[in-house]
């Protein structure tokens, strides 16, 4: 299973805007350049995720996007579910209708727990984590030891 690049770049935007929090306002277009997307796609992304009450947004000239909440209160599972929709690696996991066999199908069994493992590691982690993970690895490429 793989997340597809928006999770992964809704992901990156989300983080930039938290690390930007101290700005009022954050331009689409600097989140684009800094994190190195497209500025056209990150527009797509920024819809659900001011539907999904994670973002707010302000039009003209000193507009831009905020984070709707502290960046503590929104989880990954959040993002990930707004931006990609279920995460279940097979069909039958979120509807066990679509296959004769899901009640006596053991793989079955091991793709949810799979998911399961997924959905903790994500609900278990936010925004304010990959901020803190962030500082720790800028501030280990900061110092470096010469021998």
């Amino acid at each position: 299973m793989k997340l597809s690049t928006r999770g992964q770049y809704g992901t990156r935007a989300l983080l930039d805007l938290a690390l930007h929090r101290g700005q009022r306002l954050v331009l689409l277009r600097d989140i684009a350049r800094r994190q190195q997307i497209s500025l056209q796609y990150l527009e797509h992304l920024i819809a659900p995720l001011i539907a999904g009450g994670i973002l707010r947004s302000t039009r003209g000239a000193r507009g831009g996007v905020s984070l709707a909440r502290a960046p503590e209160e929104i989880r990954l599972s959040e993002i990930v579910r707004l931006l990609e929709g279920s995460i279940a690696p097979v069909e039958c996991i979120d509807n066990p209708g679509t296959c004769t066999r899901s009640e006596l199908c053991v793989t079955r069994d091991i793709w949810g727990e799979l998911k399961q493992a997924i959905d903790g590691v994500l609900e278990s982690t936010t925004l304010q984590d990959l901020v803190e993970r962030q500082k720790r690895k800028e501030g280990s490429n900061e110092v470096m030891y010469y021998i």
